[in-house]
Order: C-alpha cells, then sequence, then structure tokens
C-alpha cells in the first residue's frame, strides 16, 4: 500500500476547504493509499510555480521523509508548469485532485466502454503535461529540417503528441459505434412502454444498496445484483434492472456513475453519452446520504451536474439515505406514500429496511405511473384476452363474473384505457 502525503491550499473559504480536504482523503483511501500525513496553508492565490509556498515545498519534503511516502497528493488541479516544478523539487511522485480520480477510475472500470472512456480521459489529462516531462533529454538543436532543428526533449514531446493524438482519435472512433449501440438499447427501452426511473446522486450515497435492496424484494435471480461497497465511485458502469413489482406497475431502473465535487471536465466530457442514460428517464430518484453532515452541498452538486447535463426539467423526488445512520426519522415506514407529480417530495428511508423498502416500491408504482386512473370495465367472455391481458399488466382491486361478461375494477394507464374504451362502464 503507497503512503501518501495530502497538501490543500485554503483561499479564504474554510467550510469548503475542510470539506474539500476530508474529501480528498477518501479518495486517497478509495485508490488503496494509506494517508500518513497533511499538510495546508493559507494563501491569497495559489503560488504560480509551486502551488504553495517555498517553506511549506521545504515542510512537505521533510514530512514525506519522516513518514517514508511514497506519493504527493494536492487537492486542486496542478498546471503542467507545477507539477513539472514539484517533482523536481521534492523528488516523489506527485498527483492532484484531478490525477487521482482518473486513477480511481482507471482501477475501477470493467466493461469494454467504460475502460475506453478512462483511458480517454486520461490521455486527454496527459497531452498538455508532456512539455517539461522530458527535461533530462538535450535539448541542443543541429543540423536542417523542421525536427532536426529541435532538441530531443522537444522531438520526444512531439512524437509522443502524435502518439496521443492518434490513439485518442481511435478511441472516439471506438467510442462512438458503441454509442450507436448504445443508442439502439436506448430505443429498445424507450418502445417498451415501461417507464424508465434512474438513480442518480453523490458518490457513495448508496444508489446500488438501494437498487439491489429493490432487486431483492422483486427478483429471485442473484446474478442481477449489482456490486456495492461502501466507498467512493465503487461502481462506474451504467446499469439496467427491470422492477417486477406486485402491483404489476413494472419499470426499467437505472443506475449511474455517481457524481463528485469538482468531476475531472475530461471525466464528464468522457462519460457524457453514459450519463446522459438520466435525459431519457421519466423520473429521477435523488439519492442523498442523509447521514453525512454535508449532505446539502452534496444535494447541490448533484443538481448543478443535472443541470449541466439538460436534465433539470425530470420529474425528481429526493431519497434522503441512511436515515439510520443519521439523526432523522424515517417518513416512509410504515406508508404507502402518495404522489404529487407537481410536487418534489422528500423522503427519509434506509436501504437496509425491508418495509422502506417495500414502501418506496408502492410509491414508485404511483410516481412512474402519475397518469393511470381507475376504471370499471365489462369485459365479455368472449375477448378473454383482454382480461389476460389486464391480469397480467394492470393492477386489479375487484373481478367478477356477470351475466353479461367479467367486470373489472381496474387502474389503467391513459394509453391502455385508450385501447380499452369500448369496455370502459
Amino acid at each position: 500500500m503507497e503512503r501518501a502525503i495530502l497538501v490543500g491550499v485554503n483561499l479564504g473559504m474554510q467550510d469548503s476547504f475542510e470539506r474539500s480536504m476530508k474529501e480528498l482523503r477518501s479518495l486517497a483511501e478509495a485508490c488503496d493509499m494509506e494517508v500518513v500525513g497533511i499538510v495546508t496553508q493559507n494563501l491569497p492565490s495559489v503560488n504560480k510555480a509551486l502551488y504553495i509556498g517555498n517553506g511549506k515545498v521545504e515542510e512537505v519534503a521533510q514530512l514525506a521523509a519522516m513518514q517514508e511516502a511514497d506519493v504527493v497528493i494536492f487537492d486542486n488541479p496542478l498546471s503542467p508548469a507545477q507539477l513539472g516544478n514539484l517533482k523536481e523539487e521534492l523528488h516523489l511522485a506527485v498527483l492532484d485532485r484531478t490525477n487521482l480520480i482518473l486513477q480511481i477510475f482507471s482501477d475501477r472500470a470493467r466493461t469494454r466502454e467504460a475502460k475506453l472512456q478512462v483511458e480517454v480521459a486520461n490521455l486527454q489529462y496527459l497531452l498538455p503535461r508532456l512539455v517539461g516531462a522530458y527535461d533530462a533529454l538535450s535539448r541542443q538543436g543541429g543540423g536542417s529540417g523542421s525536427m532536426s532543428n529541435k532538441g530531443a526533449g522537444e522531438k520526444k514531446i512531439e512524437l509522443d503528441r502524435r502518439r496521443i493524438e492518434k490513439r485518442l482519435t481511435l478511441l472516439r472512433q471506438e467510442l462512438k459505434e458503441m454509442e450507436g449501440e448504445r443508442e439502439v438499447q436506448r430505443k429498445g427501452r424507450l418502445n417498451s412502454d415501461l417507464p424508465i426511473v434512474a438513480l442518480v446522486g453523490y458518490t457513495n450515497a448508496g444508489k446500488s444498496s438501494l437498487m439491489n435492496a429493490m432487486l431483492s424484494l422483486t427478483s429471485d435471480d442473484v446474478d442481477k445484483q449489482v456490486f456495492e461497497k461502501d466507498m467512493l465511485f465503487a461502481t462506474l458502469d451504467t446499469t439496467v434492472r427491470k422492477i417486477v413489482t406486485p402491483q404489476k406497475k413494472n419499470f426499467l431502473l437505472t443506475d449511474t456513475v455517481g457524481f463528485i465535487d469538482n468531476l475531472p471536465h475530461q471525466l464528464v466530457k468522457a462519460f457524457r453519452s453514459t450519463l446522459e442514460e438520466v435525459k431519457n428517464a421519466d423520473l429521477l430518484l435523488h439519492i442523498v446520504d442523509a447521514s453525512d453532515p454535508d449532505y446539502k452541498e452534496h444535494y447541490k452538486v448533484t443538481i448543478d451536474t443535472l443541470h449541466e447535463l439538460g436534465a433539470d426539467d425530470i420529474r425528481r423526488v429526493t431519497i434522503l439515505n441512511k436515515c439510520d445512520l443519521a439523526d432523522h426519522p424515517s417518513t416512509i415506514a410504515g406508508a404507502v406514500m402518495q404522489y404529487d407529480p407537481g410536487v418534489e417530495q422528500k423522503i427519509y428511508l434506509s436501504a437496509k429496511n425491508e418495509k422502506d423498502v417495500e414502501d418506496l416500491i408502492a410509491f414508485l408504482c404511483k410516481a412512474a405511473y402519475p397518469g393511470d386512473e381507475t376504471y370499471e370495465l365489462l369485459i365479455p367472455f368472449t375477448d378473454g384476452n383482454v382480461f389476460s391481458y389486464l391480469k397480467d399488466n394492470t393492477t386489479i382491486f375487484e373481478q367478477r363474473y356477470e351475466a353479461e361478461g367479467i367486470y373489472v375494477k381496474a387502474s389503467l394507464s391513459a394509453k391502455d384505457a385508450g385501447r380499452f374504451q369500448k369496455y370502459v362502464l
């Protein structure tokens, strides 16, 4: 396990600075590193050459030597010049927050698409940082021609830049092909007549845990369960599962990659096609970790990210999860929630409480089908296929056999109500 020193600069916003440094520790631990020291500095603005002051650089070097550290991690993005200067001064591996998150994504990517997206983000991060990477090489030019009058370091940078740009072109072509396949899958889901409910929220808010909790109550297939762990960015891949409810109000549940404050723009861009899955949702479940003291800030980060993706106009319900760990009572346990599509509702629950999850599923049967209404129908015995459809696809409150046919009182969508209008009493 690598030993890490964390470094941060407070530019005058104490609360956000402390929150960011706490999150940096969690990110380092998520990357399987042991944090052995933290160095901070209050500055009106960052040092252009070294990000921190010269004296602080010496302090970091001494602490790193004393703690036998392997890497120094800075909380904010470092410029290529700052990165090169710090490596030269500290004689250690130096990462910034962006590079650390990219490393986590590289370790966690499982599907081919996710691996390609992460590689694109890594190469986009590396490209402007090639300058200064070969200072040890001679820069003395000689001879004639476009390349021969450059130093060895400059030649190496130029060749590497070409290789990276060529690799980026190939990766983008492959991702574009995958995006076409994803679009076909999207259209298939949109044409299935099943509502799409997407789980969104800050990383480690409990989205995967809630998905698994719903699956465990609605399916016996353990292979449908998704990976979950109490760590930042435990899952990166978008997962879609069909939730078959006792009320016959089935829906597709989508789990998406978690958001984080200052998510590197390279990752947002690379994962944009994946993140845009939320734009096709009929309903967003915004999962918030109610036990986290910074949950209000995490809520805002998610809302801002949804706005950036163009998904802030989709109906949304806020689920304040982990209420068993917080000082909040559950507002869903023991009651089937009503849904008002004109109001953004907030529900406290725990994904570990089976009754909470059962009630949430009942609630989603209303929220995912907001236009459904109760109808009375009389179906002739000759149209038994219609009755079979209603039994398999709708919630039936009452049924009885009469002389003229089968009387049914059921909850129908607007589409089904129009389809079976001739049977409506």
